[in-house]
């Protein structure tokens, strides 16, 4: 029986590569000249620091810039709300990795609600679909891939 899994992951390398890309691009702007700012690339998460709240809002921009620039979709980040330590401000990015539960029964509704014949099981973090036909489970992928549920998908090991 044809089937599919959808996962979501994160290439951490394309991660840390616009990072160091975005530390790169920070040495170089005329506006951060003198000012102690940096990206900071730790575990599967980036800290940005800077002198001002602004800094750190156009060092997000930068940042989003160099992830688009590596095909590493923006809607994966969540940017977590700045702190302060005296006159250093940081700010801490974490990446989405897995299909949480919820949104995993979002996406079990959102196939269902729209009656295509396949049968969805949670698996861990990823989701198995299986149907009869080669096209309703193509179209479980266009619905996926139309639907906006602010994380990005990968559909892997399509079977017939």
């Amino acid at each position: 029986m044809p089937s599919f899994d959808i996962v979501s992951e994160i290439n951490m390398e394309e991660v840390r590569n616009a990072t160091e890309n975005a530390s790169r691009e920070l040495t170089t702007r005329f506006d951060f000249r003198g000012i102690d700012a940096s990206f900071e690339y730790k575990e599967k998460t980036v800290v940005m620091k800077a002198e001002a709240e602004f800094q750190l809002q156009q060092m997000e921009s930068m940042f989003r810039t160099a992830m688009s620039k590596r095909n590493v979709d923006t809607s994966s980040m969540d940017v977590k709300p700045f702190d302060a330590h005296g006159r250093t401000y940081r700010q801490t990015i974490t990446f989405k990795e897995g299909i949480e539960q919820p949104m995993a029964k979002k996406i079990v509704k959102l196939i269902k609600d729209a009656k295509i014949k396949v049968q969805t099981a949670i698996q861990g973090e990823e989701l198995r679909v299986t149907g009869k036909k080669r096209d309703d489970l193509q179209q479980a992928i266009a619905l996926v891939k139309e639907s906006d549920l602010g994380q990005p998908f990968q559909f892997k090991n399509f079977r017939d």
